[in-house]
């Protein structure tokens, strides 16, 4: 009983570490983009994509070399994700789901280890839609960005719609869901190491948090490049380095 108490306070410790830092994250962005990784990242695109429309001629090519490269990265890691939730419902499904490992500390019933099977397989399976969904968002960009917009004539229905905010929103979008996908990936970690017990997977979660705070802050004040009159974009959310976080 007391190894189980382990599970029952450890666990739900480690979760709500993870959980206070993106809400805590998720204020930062919202109240001070310009010192997030995130926001400065977010901003950054939104210029990169104004930049590639003023000259579509000359920078569609750029664009849509771009707009592959990080189409394949959600791609690898979606394909990752299925493979890794087959492996996973084979092990389930067949005789080792009911087996414990023998170093674990903590509760090793048949039904724990199934709940810690069953929470990993919700991961992969949430980074891989997230994976899909930015795919899904990136291509759309990829047409969007290579969009002639000064030969749209000013009274076209279109033209109305179709800015370079917008173009620059759905490449933020993908970006914001390729960040989704990855924090899903690294979610199942902590609950990996959780099948060998509470308090690895309690240690896995204060490591993980470090990595996340240390990717995530700015510690450069001001905005990168030297660009002035911010107010027109206010970047919301999103991360990591480049055009992808």
């Amino acid at each position: 009983m007391e190894k189980q108490m382990l599970d029952f306070t450890l666990v739900p410790a480690g979760l709500l570490l993870l959980l206070g830092y993106h809400i805590w994250l998720l204020f930062r962005i919202l109240k001070h983009p310009n010192k997030t990784v995130i926001g400065l990242n977010s901003l950054c695109r939104r210029y990169w994509v104004r930049a590639m429309m003023e000259d579509v001629s000359k920078n569609g090519v750029l664009s849509v070399q771009t707009m592959r490269n990080n189409i394949m990265a959600p791609s690898v890691l979606a394909s990752a994700c299925i493979m890794l939730c087959s492996a996973i419902a084979v092990l389930m499904s067949g005789k080792y789901g009911d087996r414990s490992v023998g170093i674990v500390f903590g509760d090793k019933t048949p039904l724990s280890i199934s709940i810690k099977c069953l929470a990993i397989l919700v991961c992969f399976l949430t980074s891989f839609f997230m994976n899909v969904q930015s795919i899904r968002y990136f291509s759309l960009a990829s047409i969007l960005i290579n969009v002639p917009l000064k030969k749209i004539p000013p009274h076209h229905h279109a033209h109305n719609h179709l800015t370079v905010e917008y173009v620059g929103s759905i490449v933020n979008t993908g970006s914001y869901f390729w960040s989704l996908a990855q924090r899903a990936f690294f979610f199942s970690f902590p609950l990996f190491l959780w099948i060998f017990g509470p308090i690895p997977m309690f240690l896995s979660c204060i490591f993980l948090l470090l990595m996340l705070y240390l990717v995530d802050v700015s510690f450069q004040s001001g905005w990168p490049l030297g660009i002035s009159g911010l107010d027109e974009i206010h970047p919301t959310a999103g991360d990591g380095g480049a055009l992808m976080v």
